[in-house]
């Protein structure tokens, strides 16, 4: 099953090191892990995605928490949060497929950030859902290079 795990942590060096290093030590492998400063610049939001067992991700939670570092670890449930993640995207075009490759662009909403020749460079944001179909659509066209952020997460509501 995949988990969402969201942590608050002290804005210092080695921190998310140390956070990882659980992972490493009960051998789970990420799908995604995002790290950037919060509203306070001394707080870190550490938001990482698994694909464990249940009884793996409370381990790992009671292993996160006990950290020095760590204020706060949240397993999020799927409907209690809002998550977003973003891709760059270079697609190849010709005169022919041009046409058809912005509609594509124009459904999934992405927009163009770059433009070449034989290539052009896109960018979605969305869940991972959203960003996979487009993904998927793009193929037949030839996609030439991708990058895509960890997914990033917030509880729904005033919590």
């Amino acid at each position: 099953m995949i988990y969402t795990i969201s942590t608050l942590v002290n804005n210092q060096p080695g921190v998310v090191a140390d956070v990882t290093a659980v992972f490493r030590d009960r051998n789970v492998n990420f799908k995604s892990i995002s790290c950037a400063e919060t509203e306070e610049f001394d707080v870190s939001q550490l938001v990482i995605t698994v694909d464990c067992n249940s009884a793996t991700i409370k381990t790992l939670i009671e292993d996160i928490a006990n950290l020095a570092a760590v204020s706060k670890v949240d397993t999020l449930e799927r409907n209690d949060f809002v998550d977003r993640q973003m891709a760059l995207i270079k697609v190849g075009f010709t005169k022919d497929t041009m046409t058809q490759v912005m509609q594509i662009f124009e459904v999934f909403r992405a927009d163009v950030v770059s433009m070449g020749q034989e290539t052009i460079t896109i960018e979605i944001t969305g869940d991972e859902d959203k960003v996979d179909g487009l993904i998927k659509m793009l193929r037949p066209h030839g996609i030439r290079s991708l990058c895509r952020t960890g997914v990033v997460a917030l509880k729904r509501g005033d919590e």
